[in-house]
């Protein structure tokens, strides 16, 4: 049996650490915010390379999405009216389009489902096939007079190719907005993402290099122009006690999961680089069995530094669901991300799309498989995957 992810390898070690890193909270009976959190944004920002003030935690890498784009009005600057001209308010909010976010259909939900939730509309634009990552030049034929954000997706640990998506937010004056849910120290060309555009997300789920033990996120905005204005909606908008000056949400994180991220962040370097090695070692091995094109593994850019967050191979000719099956049997840990792009899922089919429209998006949902490659997964383990794998193709 090789788990797709065992997080007790990872976290065990560091219990007593953890245990003594809450104690002063559950003493001190100090949940929210708070000294922890500060400590835990000064960490984070000295890791970005960004001031303490630029990193905001919050409840989850969802809500650091929203947030950005609660924070930048989605993305038109609409003026604050007086509650006098809420009549005037509704009329210009009518009559103008909603603005246009540009993603990725290959993504976890949550980057199209924020888009929607900040009254924007959703564009579509399809992958490289090789990383997985938005298309740049796709990207730039899916910008309308509507446009006004992009929200660019590094998949799997993988930066996107951020040169010419910045190049074309400079040019048609959109707001960029990374979302790195999966990538929190990845770089490209030696930048770390969530850092090179206005804003960007990470989160801290579980499952990620750096995993809360609950749901937690954090939301670095690198455009000072929203930084105060971000650190307000967090808090339902609030600038001083009871006075609101946006409507907000309530996105604060826990201060224990802020002290035990604060834990786990002085590790997340040298787990990466584990993951890393983990992800040669299957390259080696995959090298000896011969397969030619029946497996693809993964595209490492060389201005990127992966830190696989997922291993992810593509199994192509159709047998990727019977392999999934194979792997099951043997209990060997392997997981689907994703089964279905966005623009076929059926909450999204008012925006007109259909079958077809993103080949590459959709020929990845019936090719890629996930593989164990968490930074505790043993060498032995590695060693069983592929051999389970070259089973199935003899």
């Amino acid at each position: 049996m090789v788990p797709l992810l065992d997080l007790t390898r990872e976290n065990k070690p560091l219990l007593d650490e953890i245990k003594a890193a809450m104690e002063p909270l559950l003493v001190g009976s100090q949940f929210i915010l708070g000294k922890a959190v500060d400590d835990f944004e000064a960490a984070a920002s000295s890791y970005f390379g960004v001031k303490p003030e630029q990193a905001l935690a919050v409840s989850s890498g969802t809500d650091a999405q929203l947030l950005a784009l609660m924070a930048m009005n989605g993305g038109l600057d609409m003026p604050r009216l007086s509650s006098s001209s809420e009549a005037a308010y509704r009329d210009t909010a009518s009559t103008r389009p909603p603005g246009e976010c540009v993603t990725s259909p290959f993504t976890f939900f949550a980057t199209a489902g924020v888009i929607h939730r900040a009254g924007m509309r959703t564009v579509f634009a399809d992958i490289d096939p090789k990383t997985f990552n938005i298309d740049p030049v796709k990207a730039a034929e899916a910008v309308t007079k509507n446009t006004t954000a992009l929200m660019p997706v590094h998949l799997y640990g993988q930066a996107c190719d951020m040169d010419p998506l910045l190049a074309l937010a400079k040019d048609k004056n959109l707001l960029l907005i990374e979302d790195a849910a999966q990538a929190m120290g990845a770089k490209h060309k030696g930048r770390p993402v969530a850092t090179m555009g206005d804003m960007g997300e990470v989160s801290f789920f579980p499952t990620k290099n750096l995993g809360a033990f609950g749901d937690a996120g954090m939301l670095i905005v690198k455009n000072e122009k929203y930084v105060e204005k971000a650190r307000r909606i967090r808090v339902h908008g609030m600038k001083n006690r009871y006075e609101h000056l946006e409507v907000g949400g309530n996105f604060r994180i826990d201060a224990i999961q802020a002290a035990i991220l604060q834990v786990k962040l002085k590790h997340l370097n040298s787990w990466h680089e584990m993951r890393r090695a983990n992800a040669a070692r299957y390259r080696e091995l995959f090298g000896k069995l011969n397969l030619g094109e029946k497996i693809i593994l993964p595209y490492e850019d060389p201005n990127c530094y992966h830190i696989y967050n997922q291993f992810i191979i593509r199994v192509t000719n159709g047998k990727r669901d019977a392999l999934k099956k194979h792997l099951d049997e043997k209990q060997i840990g392997n997981m689907i991300y994703y089964p279905t792009p966005l623009h076929l899922q059926p909450c999204f089919a008012y925006l007109g799309y259909k079958k077809g429209d993103f080949p590459h998006s959709e020929k990845a949902c019936e090719e890629v498989l996930a593989l164990p490659i968490h930074s505790h997964i043993t060498q032995d383990e590695i060693a069983q995957v592929v051999e389970a794998i070259g089973v199935f193709f003899k």
